[in-house]
């Protein structure tokens, strides 16, 4: 059987824009007592927009978390207690100008249980258009790319974006 840890006390270290960072300390079961370190997040929208022919519309950004331009969905952070559909309306318009006529949940996960609480919401983007919505502020190249030459980009690991592989990969699966 697996144990809970019991938190014997919670350390808010870092409070910063977009995360928290805390330490607890926790009583492990027969080990004693024993850090945590935890990332806290509101969470993270994804849309899969896809067009009435087949494209997929991508995001190509630099990230500076890895020092390198990445080709992936479109998505934004969630603010404290946000809907995380209208967060995804909001953001496909604003990151892509681009708007949809539905929006809908097609998977949530966890990014990293061993680190963070951060919840990621995937949302599948159909009848889309494009609006006038785009801000400007932001360094995005957006591209239409056929969903299927997104597919092999996946699989050959020329995506290397954790997100935007499984959105593209469970579409795959819903549509075979």
């Amino acid at each position: 059987m697996i144990e809970k840890e019991n938190t014997v006390s919670s350390d808010l270290i870092y409070t910063g824009k977009t995360i928290s960072l805390r330490v607890d300390t926790v009583e492990v079961p027969n080990k004693g007592y024993q850090k945590r370190e935890i990332v806290e997040h509101n969470g993270v929208v994804v849309i899969l927009g896809i067009t009435e022919y087949n494209k997929v519309i991508l995001t190509k950004q630099y990230r500076k978390s890895i020092e390198d331009v990445v080709l992936e969905l479109p998505s934004g952070k969630l603010e404290l207690n946000e809907n995380p559909r209208e967060c995804a309306i909001r953001e496909f318009r604003q990151k892509t100008g681009y708007n949809a006529e539905n929006f809908k949940l097609i998977y949530k996960f966890y990014s990293s249980v061993g680190i963070s609480n951060q919840m990621m919401f995937i949302y599948l983007a159909k009848n889309i258009k494009k609006c006038e919505d785009k801000k400007e502020d932001y360094q995005i190249k957006i591209q239409e790319v056929d969903f299927d030459e997104v597919y092999k980009m996946v699989l050959n690991n020329e995506i290397v974006d954790g997100k935007t592989s499984l959105g593209i990969l469970l579409y795959k699966d819903t549509i075979n």
